[in-house]
């Protein structure tokens, strides 16, 4: 599984250097054995003019990756290789994590109508498989509950109904075996969406924050001096009053409620709990939290409440407060309770 939100940066990349008609390719993790840096479905761009966009194992390879690109650049055709970075005779690196990746790197054209589909979907925030014949570099997309793919592909139907089978269950991108062929499948989901009620000061670190764990931010706040792209240059900015707002506008989505005013914050949490949420963290102490409910007619059993919102880090900062919440947010996210990492033989479960 990939996130929207990074395949959406990664394509507007692409989209700037065939701007400059230069070439690019996609690097793209596909399947790990043992310990490494990222999971399956992790991609990288890399361009001919010298461009290189994400990473893969945080340092270690990007340059080898980058000479391998270049043979694509030069015809077109994808390539695939196998590190064994526990192999260090070779790589002489120290690298950490000493697994097997293995890696496609598909060149990614302008003319080709499967990149203007993708390009279509991630403008429209919609989800989408990925499937890839990791030998032949063919693509295709399938949306979900669309029947359309089934004409002029090869593509075979057993991996089309595979794809149909975990577009809402995959969390890894995963590679299926039929045929003496290797098909690489790959749920690109909509990143979860999280409404910062409130554009205060100690906001701007939280929603820069989300933005960099994935979320798709919106923050909520009639101040348009407050709310703009200057403060919150990666997000989404509503500053019509929240009473305004219909029922399911912000339906299913992740809340954070933190306007330092009462009555804003009240209004903003009785909207979070009637609009189906998935989550609500309340900045401050939880007796304010239970006063503002009883205002409103509800109590903490009413929605996934989280008050005081973040994990115990022993904040103070705005900054350091912003990675509590945030933190929160990632671990509740995946369904994993917050502990130490020390010890542990593995890290990505």
């Amino acid at each position: 599984m990939s996130r929207l939100h990074e395949f959406q940066d990664l394509f507007s990349q692409i989209q700037i250097a065939w701007e400059k008609n230069e070439q690019t390719v996609l690097v793209i993790l596909t399947d790990v054995k043992g310990s490494a840096y990222r999971l399956p479905g992790t991609k990288m761009l890399m361009t001919s003019g010298g461009t290189m966009v994400g990473t893969i194992s945080g340092g270690c390879l990007e340059t080898d990756l980058y000479e391998r690109a270049t043979k694509v650049f030069e015809n077109n055709k994808p390539i695939t290789l196998k590190y064994d970075l526990s192999d260090t005779e070779v790589w002489s690196l120290g690298i950490g994590c000493k697994g097997d990746l293995d890696l496609l790197f598909l060149p990614i054209l302008p003319f080709h109508e499967i990149w203007k589909k993708v390009d279509n979907l991630l403008v429209l925030e919609k989800s989408f498989a990925l499937i890839i014949n990791i030998d032949s570099g063919e693509t295709e997309i399938l949306e979900e509950k669309c029947d359309k793919l089934l004409k002029d592909t090869n593509i075979p139907i057993e991996i089309i109904e595979y794809a149909e089978n975990v577009f809402t269950k995959q969390t890894r991108a995963e590679i299926i075996n039929l045929q003496n062929k290797r098909y690489y499948i790959d749920i690109v989901k909509t990143s979860e969406r999280l409404i910062v009620a409130g554009a205060g000061k100690d906001a701007i670190p939280v929603v820069d924050l989300g933005n960099k764990a994935g979320f798709s931010v919106t923050v909520l706040d009639t101040r348009s001096n407050l709310n703009n792209v200057q403060n919150f240059p990666h997000a989404k900015h509503i500053t019509t009053p929240i009473e305004s707002l219909t029922a399911s506008q912000l339906d299913n989505s992740w809340w954070l409620i933190m306007n330092h005013h009462m009555e804003k914050d009240e209004a903003s949490l009785k909207y979070a709990i009637e609009s189906h949420p998935l989550y609500i963290g309340v900045l401050g102490p939880i007796y304010r939290t239970n006063e503002m409910l009883n205002h409103i007619g509800y109590h903490l059993d009413s929605a996934p409440i989280h008050s005081p919102v973040g994990l115990d880090i022993g904040a103070e900062s705005m900054e350091e407060v912003a990675i509590s919440i945030i933190s929160e947010l990632m671990s509740l996210r995946v369904g994993r309770t917050p502990q130490y990492l020390h010890g542990k033989g593995k890290i990505h479960v």
